[in-house]
């Protein structure tokens, strides 16, 4: 089944980074979008859904939990999956997004596994 990824990082080079991690982890998509804050998240969210995000923490205009809050509101992110991707670490900002709806939670540095390990169980 075709699958849809959006990369959504203020970073351009670490949305590259995290693209070349997910094609050497060996999941395929058939379209991976790219947006470089919340803001521009939630406008290509609604205008066209995707199936995975995986979101930054910290952007400027609008933060990764934030985007994540608001993303659970539209009804065409409701099937959705959300996982961060960010170098924060801390067990209360991790417990945090999961409770504001995000699916899942990479820690930067971050290996091809890491992308399998939490991806894979939403590829179906």
């Amino acid at each position: 089944m075709a699958k849809t990824l959006m990369i959504v990082d203020d970073s351009a080079t670490m949305r590259k980074i995290i693209m070349r991690t997910v094609r050497m982890s060996g999941l395929e998509f058939d379209t991976i979008e790219e947006a470089g804050n919340g803001v521009e998240a939630l406008e290509k969210l609604n205008a066209s859904p995707v199936d995975i995000v995986l979101c930054d923490i910290n952007m400027p205009e609008m933060t990764g939990p934030e985007m994540v809050k608001k993303a659970r509101e539209m009804s065409s992110c409701d099937n959705t999956k959300i996982v961060m991707v960010s170098t924060e670490s801390a067990q209360e900002t991790i417990d945090g997004v999961m409770a504001d709806g995000a699916n899942g939670f990479i820690t930067k540095p971050f290996t091809p596994e890491n992308f399998q390990e939490k991806l894979m169980p939403f590829m179906n």
